[in-house]
């Protein structure tokens, strides 16, 4: 069993939201390391380590990605996540309220390890983190 900790990046720019990860994050007892992002340019800049005030470690890495955010949306990160050598492999799952089949046909086309639609409920939700947990824990992550 590996036991190392995986570092989750959550890009996500509803409030509501963050807390409900959060909250699901606890009720699970997961404790892993959280760091937040409200659109994909602030979670890139965290990824490339230019904001010298959330320096993400560069191993073992997950991206929780909502993608209707302003700025840069979830498709746009993914795109500009792909096009960089030194983030390229980064895992992305993508966690939103979208159900367009145009955006899982992309998103998978870029590569996401996932494509998870909010659930309506919190009850679900914490049962979708905890399942999220699993596979992270399970997951080789270099």
């Amino acid at each position: 069993m590996n036991h190392k900790m995986t570092n989750i990046l959550l890009v996500e720019d509803d409030e509501v939201d963050v807390m409900n990860v959060k909250r699901a994050f606890k009720k699970n007892n997961i404790t892993n390391p959280l760091y937040l992002a409200a659109n994909g340019l602030e979670a890139l800049a965290m990824l490339r380590g230019e904001n010298s005030d959330f320096q993400i470690p560069h191993q073992r890495r997950l991206v929780l990605l909502d993608l209707n955010m302003p700025k840069m949306n979830g498709i746009e990160f993914l795109r500009e996540l792909r096009a960089d050598s030194e983030l390229r492999f980064t895992p992305v799952i993508v966690l939103t309220t979208s159900n367009e089949d145009r955006d899982k046909v992309e998103a998978y086309n870029l590569n996401v390890a996932g494509y998870i639609l909010k659930p309506v409920t919190f009850a679900n939700f914490v049962e979708a983190v905890a399942t999220l947990n699993k596979y992270w824990t399970l997951s080789e992550i270099p």
